[in-house]
Parts: C-alpha cells; structure tokens; sequence
C-alpha cells in the first residue's frame, strides 16, 4: 500500500518557479539608478525653451537667436564710453583737427569781400558734376521732352553767344557742351561744373537780343568761376555735422524733428543769405565779362526789368535764394559805370583779362578795385 506522501498528486511535488515581474528591480540595477551621490534631487526633465518643430538646432533658428540676443548699445556703456579718458582725448583731437581743416581752407572773394569755407577742387567737383548732367538728360528725355538740333535758329543764337563768352570766360580748356531744352513754359539757364550749358527756349524771348541772353549766360558762367557750387557743396558738410551732432546730444529722441526743424532754420539763416550773396557776386562778374566780350552791359538792365514783369508774385527776397528783381536792378545800376569803362578798353578780341585777374586775386586773397 502506498504512503499517503506517495499518494499526493505529483503536481503538488514539483516546485514552479515564475520569472520575476517586469517591475522588480533587482538589488543591483536599483542601486546603479538611485546612486547619485552629488545631487539631493529627484531625476527630472530640463525646462529648456525647445526650438520649433521644423528646427532641430538651435544656431539656426533666427527667431531664436533674436530673442536670445542683447543690444548692443546700452545706457550704461555709453557713460562708460563718456567717462572714458580716450574718448576726451578723442573730442579734443577732433574739435583741433576741424579748426585746423576750417581756417586752412577760408578764402576771401575778390569782388565782395567775403570770406568763405571751401575744401573741394575744381577737378572734384567738375567729377561730381557728371552724374548730374546724366540725370538732366535722362529726365529731359524721360519726361517726353527734346533739345533742339542745330539747325534750330534759337540753338543757333546760344551758340554764337557762348562763342563770345567763352574766350573771356577763363576756362577756354573746359570741354564745352551746349543743349537748348525745348521748352518755352521755362525761362532759365544755367551752367555746370566742367562747361555744360543748358538754356531752356522759354528764355529766349525775354532775353530778345544777344546783349540780353549774354547776361544770362555771362551770370551762369561767372558762378563757375567764383567756384560757387564748390562752396554750397562745403558748406553742407558743415550743416551735416551740426545737425548729426543735435542728434547725438538728444540722444536721438527727436531725430527726425531736429533734422527737419534744425535744416529748416539753418537753410534759413546760412544757405539762402549765402545764395543771395552767391548771386549778387554772379551778377557784378557776369556783368564785367560780358562788357569784356564787346556785349552792352546796359541791356542787362532792360533783361532783369522783363524778367520782373514774367515773374510775378515771387517770394520776399529774406525767403529766396535769390535778390529781388528790384535790388538787382538797383545794384547793377550802380556798376554799370564800371561795366561800361570796360566795354571800352576791350579790344574785342575774346582776352581773358578780368577772369585772369580773378583768378590771382582769388589765390592772393586780395580785393579787386
């Protein structure tokens, strides 16, 4: 008979074992996972800020790095900048060199007096010129206009006239171009640096007679010869400077008002006092050349007295850059004497002797009587 013990199902005598249950850990690895002897905190997640999705870097996500970046000018590094014993020296440098720059280049205009800033050459400005006459054509052309050919009698009249002037006009060498805009709703002319002419056919009528259109293009020629344009081109790095400087003091909280406001009354008080006398100078000169060249001076006066009656409700003279019609005639009234004595010791050969004298008298800085 069997024991009891052999009788008992053989299930019950084996002995099952069960793999461990995948959230026992053994002694081991939890050891490994909470040895972390330099830290007191729970293993965490950073909170960096993620790039978006479509951008896995960080260098190259403009978005990012903008709102990463710190400016670069800040109120505490300007007045270190200020305090700086460099940047004192820096200013004092500076303020001697502009004097220096300043009074090396003033010159005194022999036929008024007065005494100018002027730092640019005639070679430079005659280069700047260049654009210039190439944004004039283009303009004339773009805007549907036309310069008269020369077979045109008007074109014809211009070019006897300069032929004359040209020779008394002390830039014999300057490579001359003549152009007659095909416009009579426009009576104006002027002369660019470097010999090119530009008269509008609105002109030619009020002018009438050579005499007349010599006055003209005499004043035109005479503002090349006193470097006028060179002189307005100086004076405006002057006015850059003072109102950069306004700028700079305000901390640039009203740039746009000091730049407007501040060039408006500079323009006021310097550049048109300074226009008005440019062409006062302009006239006395234009007027000698052209009694130089065997032109009656005394048709200048008819010129500007028609010139009045076509401009109609012009400006007061404090807001122009130009003298009033009625100070013109006034002045040149008062030189006609002058004119008249030269027209005389002229030999109407084309000499350029009053040029020539401006010319020395400009470099000596003496007056001519």
């Amino acid at each position: 008979m069997l024991s009891r013990r052999l009788a008992r199902p053989l299930w019950r005598s084996l002995t099952i074992r069960t793999p461990p249950s995948p959230t026992s850990v053994s002694p081991i690895l939890r050891f490994t996972q909470r040895s972390r002897p330099f830290s007191q905190t729970h293993i965490r997640r950073n909170n960096w800020p993620r790039p978006p999705h479509e951008t896995r870097n960080y260098n190259h996500d403009p978005h990012y790095r903008l709102s990463q970046a710190r400016p670069l000018i800040t109120s505490e590094r300007l007045r270190r900048v200020a305090r700086s014993p460099s940047t004192h020296t820096i200013i004092v440098l500076s303020v001697l060199g502009a004097v220096v720059f300043y009074f090396s280049n003033i010159q005194t205009v022999p036929v008024s007096g007065r005494r100018r800033f002027n730092c640019f050459s005639d070679e430079s400005v005659e280069a700047a010129s260049e654009a210039q006459v190439k944004r004039l054509i283009y303009e004339v052309e773009r805007s549907g206009g036309r310069f008269l050919s020369d077979w045109d009698p008007r074109m014809a009249m211009v070019k006897r006239v300069m032929k004359r002037l040209i020779p008394v006009s002390g830039m014999e060498d300057s490579n001359w171009e003549i152009r007659v805009i095909d416009d009579p709703h426009t009576a104006n002319a002027f002369v660019l640096p470097g010999g090119k002419v530009f008269v509008f056919s609105g002109l030619i009528p009020i002018a009438r007679t050579e005499d007349g259109l010599a006055t003209v293009l005499g004043h035109e020629i005479a503002h090349n010869l006193a470097g006028h344009v060179a002189e307005r081109m100086s004076g405006q790095i002057g006015m850059n400077i003072f109102l950069y400087s306004l700028i700079l003091l305000t901390g640039g909280i009203a740039i746009l008002g000091t730049h407007l406001i501040g060039g408006a009354i500079l323009d006021l008080l310097f550049s048109r006092p300074m226009g008005r006398m440019q062409e006062s100078e302009a006239d006395y000169i234009g007027l000698m050349m052209m009694a130089e060249a065997c032109y009656d001076p005394r048709e200048a006066l008819g010129f500007w007295k028609r010139m009045e009656r076509a401009q109609q409700g012009e400006p007061p003279e404090w807001m122009s850059t130009h003298p009033s019609n009625f100070n013109r005639i006034q002045k040149i009234g008062e030189w006609m004497p002058k004119a008249l004595e030269k027209m005389r010791e002229s030999d109407c050969r084309g000499t350029a002797a009053f040029a020539d004298l401006f010319r020395r008298a400009m470099a000596s800085g003496v007056l001519i009587e």
